[in-house]
């Protein structure tokens, strides 16, 4: 007994140590659970992960389970072994965070202990995702109708585009995606699926949305980060001066706040009605539907930045024209005032905080060019 309350206060040391104080893999704080065979400290979420790849990792928790000497001995920590296992990750490679959906931390887990994708032992799952030609096939959700299909799906190096299409043989396809302007991002819970992807692009200068999901796992995300390949690609070429640091965070970008709020219009006597607002900082877009699932945007307001006479504050309006919520929000730019009604006050300080998040950011010189484009309505 002396011996495993050692062993659980070596434990105890170690996970308090620089590097083994975050999870190995998602990085969340305090990681409470250990891998004994890979010597590695992972937080509760990613170790029922570990528990599903019994050949490669077994994991204890540090705390509620007793550990014996030939257990403890396997010390190699988190940095070294980020040190063996992502020796080679790839710098368009997604890493997960804590937030992220599952099978994103599931698939990077796999790829670094299953696979040995970034040991550097072969280069077999870099050439795939960097490969001049990706095909996939994915259900898709019908552009009117609740209804999933199955797609084509064909990702280009060559000239920089998705296409996708109707049938397997089909000569011509239904779209053809620019990497300019493609972003994609999880949505499983806004798909209904635990492996849902958001394809989004802009078609006649109004956002398309595309929402598709894949039953392999594997097969999801390796499509994910050949998209993100090919957009480092894209971006290589057309910003060569710029590092890849620069470039990494534009590869794909997660909306900075999704939800619904009440809007009125132009003159603000209009009848309130409910939409889908979604809000990123990246293209500085506040994007608006009439339900999640919409395939292609109601409207657009261009955020720009104070400086430019862009603000937001806390309404004292009440919705009295057909609506049902009372938490406003007032948007001024330098074309129109708008008035949003949230049905909470946590939403509306969110939105508050999302929005002057973005009007904080000075404006590059791409946002300028936006700034004409974009449609107030």
């Amino acid at each position: 007994m002396a011996n495993l309350e050692r062993n659980g206060k070596i434990l105890l040391d170690l996970v308090r140590q620089p590097g083994n104080n975050l999870c190995a893999d998602c990085g969340a704080p305090d990681p409470d659970w250990a891998s004994y065979t890979l010597g590695i400290f992972v937080c509760l979420n990613c170790s029922g992960m570990h528990r599903n790849l019994p050949d490669v990792s077994k994991v204890k928790s540090i705390r509620l389970d007793l550990w014996d000497d030939s257990l403890v001995e396997v010390k190699r920590g988190n940095s070294a072994a980020k040190a063996i296992f992502e020796k080679c990750v790839p710098a368009f490679f997604y890493r997960p965070q804590q937030k992220d959906c599952i099978v994103l931390k599931d698939q990077w887990i796999r790829a670094k202990y299953e696979r040995r994708e970034f040991t550097g032992e072969n280069n077999y799952f870099h050439q795939v995702y960097s490969s001049d030609s990706f095909e996939s096939t994915l259900w898709k959700k019908g552009k009117d109708n609740k209804q999933f299909l199955k797609r084509i799906f064909v990702l280009s190096r060559k000239d920089f585009t998705l296409r996708y299409f109707i049938k397997e043989d089909s000569k011509v396809p239904k779209a053809v995606i620019c990497m300019k302007d493609l972003n994609a991002v999880f949505q499983t819970e806004k798909v209904g699926h635990t492996h849902g992807l958001q394809i989004s692009y802009l078609q006649d200068k109004r956002t398309r949305n595309l929402f598709v999901y894949h039953e392999n796992g594997q097969v999801i995300v390796s499509l994910f980060n050949a998209i993100r390949a090919t957009r480092l690609a894209y971006l290589q070429k057309k910003h060569p001066t710029l590092q890849d640091s620069d470039l990494i965070p534009q590869l794909t970008r997660h909306c900075l706040k999704e939800g619904y709020m009440e809007k009125t219009g132009p003159t603000q006597r209009e009848p309130f009605k409910k939409r889908w607002f979604t809000l990123c900082s990246m293209d500085r877009k506040l994007l608006y539907f009439k339900t999640p699932l919409d395939a292609t945007e109601l409207g657009a307001v261009f955020i720009g930045s104070e400086s430019h006479s862009y603000s937001v504050s806390e309404s004292s309006s009440k919705s009295t024209r057909g609506g049902r919520w009372h938490c406003g929000i007032t948007l001024k730019t330098p074309f129109r005032e708008f008035l949003f009604m949230c049905e909470q006050e946590q939403e509306q300080r969110e939105w508050l905080e999302a929005l002057r998040k973005v009007i904080s950011q000075p404006m590059t010189p791409e946002d300028y060019t936006n700034t004409n484009q974009r449609r107030h309505k």
